[in-house]
């Protein structure tokens, strides 16, 4: 029995590893969400939903968890390691709704863009924020609209002309009449490029949650043998 609490106690200690490695990362996965789209601020708030904030805290939290677990351990302390499966039982419970709300967030981001660049569009002429970001946009991308150039329809009197950040070669004015200049200007809107992006990062998002959940509940599994080895008074060392 003795040499089986040994086991379990280096097992714990080996998947207290895991688990920092875990947290570092979630950590990661955060900023990565974060700043995933950092050329389209105009999407902040889409992106924002993801909640990567919640994630880089979760991060940190498992990051000290693990450490916190590793102590219990070495000092066959009952109380350490309890507390250890507790907390990390509660951060398992908030993965699992991260990668639920990540999954939810994911069906309406086409939605969300197509809202979201509209309304850039609309507000293109009288908010100078907006018209740099959505010049950034289209020359980083390389689109024009959300669906493709003729969303600019309304940007001039003429009906035909398109912002100069449309154009393949800007120039001054090169976007006159560019609705019609199927050569000059780009002809893929930027909806389906944003949202590629954003459906990529969010992806990873709920992956990295789910995959460190499960290996979490394999650690909470590891702490509660321990726990009773613990109680039952085991010499583990």
């Amino acid at each position: 029995m003795e040499g089986g609490m040994k086991c379990v106690k280096f097992l714990f200690f080996f998947f207290n590893f895991i688990f920092w490695l875990c947290g570092l990362a979630l950590i990661i996965v955060g900023v990565v969400a974060k700043t995933a789209v950092p050329s389209l601020p105009a999407i902040k708030q889409v992106a924002s939903t993801a909640s990567p904030i919640v994630i880089i805290v979760v991060g940190v939290v498992v990051f000290f968890i693990a450490f916190f677990g590793c102590c219990g351990a070495w000092k066959d302390n009952y109380c350490m390691v309890t507390t250890f499966a507790i907390l990390l039982s509660f951060i398992i419970i908030i993965e699992i709704g991260i990668a639920i709300a990540v999954y939810v967030f994911r069906s309406k981001i086409t939605t969300l863009v197509d809202e979201g660049l509209h309304d850039m569009i609309k507000e293109y002429k009288t908010n100078e924020e907006i018209k740099v970001n959505v010049d950034n946009m289209q020359q980083e991308l390389k689109c024009c609209g959300v669906v493709n150039a003729s969303d600019w329809v309304d940007y001039k009197p003429d009906k035909i002309s398109v912002p100069d950040s449309c154009c393949k070669n800007v120039t001054a004015n090169c976007g006159d009449g560019g609705i019609k200049d199927g050569k000059n200007i780009y002809s893929e809107g930027c909806g389906a490029a944003v949202e590629k992006a954003l459906k990529q990062n969010v992806l990873w998002i709920g992956v990295a949650a789910l995959v460190i959940a499960f290996i979490e509940i394999l650690g909470v599994v590891f702490a509660c043998t321990l726990m009773r080895g613990i109680r039952k008074g085991y010499e583990v060392m």
